[in-house]
């Protein structure tokens, strides 16, 4: 009981803006981001968990770390695809927000939000010298945090 009491406590203390995640690994990622870049993705992580928060059916959610890169999981519904953000390693000044490259997000993103800069099939690339596109990925995001319960819908 006492480790299910802990994990819920680290997920309202992720929720926070500017807050430790108690995950101290994700910290260490977060904390060795270079200055302009980190305060995008932190941004970046604020806008996602106030989109699961706003946005029915997706729950709480977990923040944890997947190939190196924060990532952001509906562990608890189910809901969604996993969503991670990180620097963009080749471009100095350029962050990202992932997505699995099997599902049809980044193709529903683009007829979307044509004006928006892609990585493939994977990925809405972003420039920390811009502002961010909010509106735009506040939507984005809620469409991968429920993509399997749309999926679900579909299959009915």
């Amino acid at each position: 009981m006492k480790k299910a009491a802990q994990k819920q406590a680290a997920k309202r203390i992720a929720k926070k803006p500017g807050a430790a995640t108690g995950n101290a690994a994700v910290d260490a990622v977060f904390g060795a981001y270079p200055s302009p870049v980190k305060a995008r993705l932190a941004a970046l992580r604020r806008l996602i968990f106030d989109t699961a928060e706003s946005t029915e059916g997706v729950g709480a959610l977990e923040e944890t770390l997947k190939w190196g890169q924060p990532s952001y999981l509906t562990a608890e519904s189910k809901s969604g695809s996993t969503i991670r953000i990180d620097q963009v390693k080749a471009e100095a000044g350029r962050y990202a927000v992932y997505f699995h490259c099997q599902t049809d997000l980044v193709e529903t993103f683009r007829e979307l939000y044509p004006e928006l800069s892609y990585g493939g099939n994977r990925s809405i690339l972003l420039d920390a010298g811009e502002k961010l596109p909010e509106k735009a990925l506040r939507h984005c995001i809620a469409l991968a945090l429920t993509y399997h319960l749309r999926k679900r819908v579909r299959v009915k």
